[in-house]
């Protein structure tokens, strides 16, 4: 059938149409800003169910605007440097555990405290109530820094190449890698062993060589970095639960318009909660896995470890002064 002279016209518009809007798509998308997004660890990990699930979310809601680049595995910058990086704007965000903060920014030490939290219902209200919320704020005040979400709170386990761990004598001797975190390092000395702090980039190769027997960290990494190829006792001891907020430096934060902002905190808001969702129902798996994978999974009585490190926490808050004891005022009553 022959088409008319009116049809064949609009098709042609139409077809200009089409490729005036694939133009117009394609410009829109070129002139996206690049968010480079880094994390410590490989993108199966925690940290990249979160960022990935922000990449879809700006994607479908600003996409002419941001282009998240999601980048693993410390290629942009290590954990111990990022801080820094992100203040001066070199990078643009990046997972950092809590622990990792506290030399910016030490109030947050209040959450690194051995066994602060005292169940999930505990965690909810702090994470999802005014107290995250005021961290938050008062890191943005003290350091320029955003805090973006907080995402899961992943527990540490403790794995060591020595001997299975039931109660806090077998800590006993153990040279154990700890992060540069005041905290940690007087928590293992409670427990009887001897921390060894040491930068994250630097922990493989000495759990590998032997450097130290032991260390703990959050059951994903565990299975993410493998450690459990050479690390085959695992304890689950949950002694600290942290969390590693995803930060974004106001350089990066400024050149967007307060709308803008909105919707990308909203995108944040949401892609923590996606990894909420999902780290809390695999914990247990991968608990199973590294079992099945050579570990040697033990479940101790927290009691012994509870009883010797429960002192830190008023020994901190004496030390820390009155904003770090109203903090922990605020955290002690929210498990009531």
């Amino acid at each position: 059938m022959q088409m008319n002279r009116r049809s064949m016209l609009g098709l042609a518009v139409g077809g200009l149409a089409a490729i005036a809007f694939d133009a117009r798509a394609q410009a829109r998308a070129q002139s996206a800003r690049p968010m480079n997004l880094g994390f410590s660890t490989p993108v199966e990990s925690d940290y990249g169910v979160l960022a990935n699930k922000l990449a879809q979310l700006v994607k479908e809601r600003m996409g002419d605007v941001i282009d998240v680049k999601v980048r693993c595995c410390a290629t942009i910058a290590t954990e111990d440097d990022a801080f820094k990086a992100l203040q001066l704007g070199t990078v643009d965000a990046y997972f950092i555990s809590g622990n990792n903060i506290t030399p910016h920014f030490p109030l947050l030490d209040i959450l690194v405290l051995p066994y602060i939290f005292q169940g999930a219902a505990h965690v909810r209200k702090i994470r999802d109530g005014g107290i995250a919320d005021e961290l938050a704020e008062r890191l943005r005040k003290a350091t320029n820094v955003h805090l973006l979400t907080w995402g899961a709170l992943s527990h540490r386990d403790f794995y060591n190449s020595k001997r299975p761990i039931n109660e806090v004598k077998d800590l006993a001797g153990l040279k154990v890698r700890v992060p540069k975190n005041e905290v940690m390092i007087q928590t293992f000395r409670a427990f009887g062993s001897e921390p060894i702090p040491l930068a994250w980039s630097e922990t493989p190769a000495a759990l590998q060589t032997g450097a130290v027997d032991g260390s703990d960290n959050g059951t994903s990494v565990i299975k993410s970095m493998k450690f459990y190829e050479f690390a085959k006792h695992l304890a689950i001891l949950e002694h600290f639960a942290g969390f590693a907020p995803l930060l974004a430096s106001p350089r990066f934060m400024s050149r967007l318009s307060p709308e803008q902002q909105r919707t990308f905190m909203q995108c944040a808001k949401e892609a923590g909660q996606h990894q909420i969702a999902t780290v809390e129902s695999e914990v247990e798996t991968i608990r199973k896995f590294l079992g099945d994978n050579g570990m040697r999974v033990t479940r101790p009585n927290q009691k012994s470890f509870i009883n010797a490190v429960l002192p830190l926490q008023d020994k901190f808050v004496a030390e820390r002064g009155p904003e770090f004891k109203a903090m922990l005022d605020k955290i002690r009553a929210a498990a009531a």
